[in-house]
């Protein structure tokens, strides 16, 4: 990896840098942890047992986050206020239910959004690429494009599809065991010095969820997923009852996901194969 730029740099002069590659592996168990974590029942026997499993795409996910934690690692970014503001997923084929596979990460743009930036980090692998977005306070005005606006959703007056999942009181203490430790997930202590009244959801596992559910609805089966993207709008606590407003088109949708009329998943679309 070539030499990257320091802390004090533009945050402009990322664009394009790569950030290393890592090889990672997993098990059936860890797959089935995860569709469990985010909602798999019992009964789905291809998401839970090891006899017939499929494995859901954003599993891949938890392979692939040491992305952007390596960009705020080398300065980038203030960790401590960055926020993860929306995530994309587009998948190449299926993941095997255990094995080996090296990832290449790289800062595909920053945009300037003028009091922050935001820092694109593709993670590509020959199953997927994801892109975590990074919110980053006090790291804009450098001159840089603004970037793509984020996408509006449709009026949700009156969605063509609308359920709701819920959430259960132990799921960021599972979803956590699949690799995200971050202490504001568990202690509530970490959750206050974060500003925030306890522990919440990880909100890739918001957007599993949703897909996971979402899939059903849709007549697709969750392992078929081919993209989506989200935009994360606000925390969800493990308890709280997602409800999805969809509006699809065969086997894609464009979404929302609200708790109590607030919304915490905006302007998202998801699209199944299959």
């Amino acid at each position: 990896m070539s030499a990257l730029p320091g802390p004090d740099a533009p945050a402009g002069e990322w664009a394009g840098r790569a950030l290393g590659e890592r090889t990672v592996s997993w098990t059936e168990s860890q797959a089935i942890l995860y569709a469990l974590a985010v909602g798999a029942r019992a009964d789905e026997l291809d998401l839970v047992y090891e006899r017939r499993l499929r494995v859901l795409p954003t599993f891949g996910l938890t392979l692939a986050q040491w992305a952007p934690d390596v960009l705020g690692g080398h300065g980038a970014f203030d960790q401590s206020t960055a926020l993860h503001g929306a995530q994309g997923l587009k998948v190449a084929a299926p993941l095997p239910t255990s094995g080996e596979l090296t990832l290449a990460a790289r800062v595909a743009a920053v945009w300037d959004k003028g009091a922050a930036a935001v820092f694109d980090v593709e993670v590509e692998s020959r199953f997927f690429t994801a892109t975590w977005s990074i919110f980053a306070p006090g790291r804009g005005g450098f001159g840089g494009e603004r970037g793509p606006s984020a996408r509006r959703a449709e009026p949700d007056d009156a969605p063509a599809l609308a359920f709701d999942i819920p959430t259960f009181a132990e799921q960021a203490a599972l979803y956590r065991l699949c690799g995200d430790l971050h202490a504001l997930h568990i202690d509530p202590e970490a959750a206050k010095t974060a500003g925030l009244d306890r522990p919440i959801l990880h909100g890739l596992a918001t957007m599993a969820a949703s897909a996971v559910g979402l899939g059903r609805a849709l007549g697709a089966h969750p392992a078929d997923l081919a993209e989506a993207h989200v935009r994360f709008t606000a925390p969800v606590v493990p308890g709280d009852v997602l409800a999805v407003r969809a509006r699809p088109t065969g086997r894609a949708a464009d979404f929302d996901v609200t708790v109590d009329g607030r919304t915490v998943l905006g302007g998202c679309s998801v699209g199944f194969g299959g």
